[in-house]
């Protein structure tokens, strides 16, 4: 089945679409209202606030983004589902590498998920002093059902 049949419901553009709206939430009201209606779609979801260096804190993106998705129940604790995160998150971290080099960084990561689909999305204010810019980076990747 391809993506154009599949069901709009159960896609991967549409868990992408839901984790770049949670991470460009400006309050946690804002938050907690979407990840209820994500919810009532069957979409699960985590995220969570990060700011600092961003060359020091690469390493601590990606297990934000691992502790944040276990706690709230979108992924297992399992070495595929980790990593499956973890490679998402590396390249939604690669997508914003250029902007963020050297300077500091302060935003949300957002983690949505349905069925085998799971999208982490990074919107970020990247900084010195006043001087900002926003950049955004989005991750995919595809979980096999473990049998």
């Amino acid at each position: 089945m391809t993506e154009a049949t599949r069901d709009p419901k159960d896609s991967s553009a549409t868990v992408a679409r839901m984790a770049l709206r949670l991470a460009a939430t400006e309050s946690r009201e804002e938050e907690d209202a979407l990840r209820k209606t994500a919810l009532g779609r069957g979409i699960k979801t985590a995220a969570s606030d990060f700011g600092g260096d961003f060359s020091k804190g690469i390493r601590a993106i990606i297990e934000r983004a691992i502790v944040a998705a276990a706690r709230e129940g979108v992924i297992e604790r399992t070495h595929v589902e980790e990593g499956a995160l973890a490679g998402a998150c590396r390249e939604a971290i690669r997508q914003i590498s250029d902007q963020a080099l050297g300077f500091s960084i302060g935003g949300k990561l957002a983690v949505a998920r349905q069925g085998e689909h799971i999208s982490i999305a990074l919107f970020f204010q990247v900084g010195l002093v006043h001087l900002n810019e926003v950049t955004v980076g989005l991750g995919h990747r595809a979980i096999p059902p473990v049998r």
